[in-house]
């Protein structure tokens, strides 16, 4: 055990905690006025929900066992999981430390996905959804990639959660939209953000927040996590000068939100790669991860005409999909994790080959279990709420609270 990486990953693992928070803020800045508080507490739940579930079996079915597709309930409400010796890949942190530090990306995650449902869904019936949500996917996958299961058995790589975390809230996400269907307005009123402060304050804070998630990830105070800490700033800073750039030049003005989701979509391409990509590579994937998920967004969506209301799919979805690819085109060989898989650019393609049968598998896994979950949820309750209750706002309708008591029921 060293005491310094132990120190380093407790500081990480509370960074990531606070991201959940931070996405609410972003999320909550970015809706209307009516919904805040229900979008923001749907951001925030996942904290208590799950938490719980990650102490009772989470950490159990994505760390335990040697199966290829989810791990075994060994080590239930953390049973023989030492607090102060590791048994994993002989890590300088305990085990129990190593699974606290999970448990925030589990939270995060799940959290996500929520940003493609406000406005519209009920509360009751997207809670159990998430905790059936991170059951049937969430745990299979970290397992899969980060418990030697099957997509680490096929060489791809993933530094801190492309396919765990992004890849899979973002599809899921899309998949959410479309069951549930657009909101009631959406192709009659132009939809725009209540508090655009509160959009940089998420964004800023995600952004601190995910130094713990990218550095943090190498698991100690090590070089490692030094290389991890710029990578994942150089990206984010490209990604936000970068989506600024496009909106001057298609829109003749940049603006704030413009700049919050730019480095937002800058920290999610960098994540698979942040450890494994040199650090010229970075502001390359930054660069243009932007002008991807602005097509997107502002695109494709409307072309389409699904109603991914905060852009979760746009952001998170695209943004990991992008980054898993250009981790193996850029992945440096003196850091990957195997002989010869390295980067296309650097003489292989195995490991692209790999990044692309992971990335298609986590696509339809999270697609295909997320349709069944929410499709019997909807045999047993109502998921979307009334077209009346939509038009008063959810925090009244759901929650009974007003974020502004001087809000009299008009929004746009």
């Amino acid at each position: 055990m060293n005491s310094g990486s132990i120190a380093f990953i407790i500081i990480c693992a509370a960074l990531v905690f606070l991201m959940t928070p931070a996405l609410a803020f972003f999320y909550g800045g970015l809706e209307r006025r009516k919904n805040v508080i229900n979008t923001m507490l749907m951001a925030v739940i996942p904290l208590g929900l799950a938490s719980i579930l990650w102490v009772a079996i989470g950490y159990s079915l994505s760390f335990s066992g040697d199966g290829a597709w989810i791990g075994n309930l060994g080590h239930a409400f953390f049973n023989g999981v030492s607090t102060s010796n590791n048994s994993l890949h002989g890590l300088e942190i305990p085990d129990a430390l190593f699974g606290g530090f999970q448990m925030m990306f589990s939270i995060i995650t799940v959290a996500i996905l929520t940003g493609s449902v406000v406005g519209r869904m009920r509360f009751t019936p997207l809670v159990i959804f998430m905790a059936f949500w991170l059951i049937i996917v969430y745990y299979p996958l970290a397992h899969m990639v980060w418990g030697g299961g099957f997509l680490a058995q096929i060489h791809s790589i993933d530094f801190a959660g492309g396919n765990v975390v992004h890849i899979s809230s973002g599809v899921s996400a899309l998949v959410l939209a479309l069951v549930l269907g657009r909101r009631r307005d959406y192709t009659r009123l132009e939809y725009r953000p209540h508090n655009i402060p509160f959009v940089l304050l998420g964004a800023g804070l995600l952004w601190f927040g995910w130094f713990g998630f990218n550095a943090g990830s190498a698991l100690a105070a090590n070089g490692l996590a030094v290389h991890a800490f710029m990578t994942t700033n150089t990206a984010a800073a490209a990604a936000m000068l970068s989506w600024v750039l496009i909106e001057k030049i298609t829109i003749g003005k940049p603006t704030l939100v413009g700049a919050s989701t730019g480095l937002v979509v800058g920290l999610v391409a960098i994540t698979p790669g942040a450890g494994f990509v040199s650090l010229w590579s970075s502001i390359l994937i930054g660069a243009l991860v932007s002008p991807i998920s602005y097509y997107f967004i502002s695109v494709i969506k409307h072309k389409l005409g699904y109603d991914d209301a905060l852009d979760a799919f746009g952001a998170h979805g695209v943004g990991g999909i992008f980054g898993g690819i250009v981790t193996g085109i850029f992945t440096v060989p003196s850091l990957a994790l195997e002989k010869g898989y390295a980067g296309v650019i650097y003489g292989s393609g195995k490991l692209l080959l790999a990044q692309l049968e992971a990335i298609l598998f986590t696509i339809i896994f999270s697609a295909i279990a997320t349709f069944v979950i929410i499709k019997v949820i909807s045999l047993f309750m109502s998921i979307r709420v009334s077209d009346r209750e939509e038009a008063i706002g959810l925090d009244d309708s759901e929650h009974d609270e007003t974020a502004y008591p001087t809000f009299m029921g008009l929004d746009s």
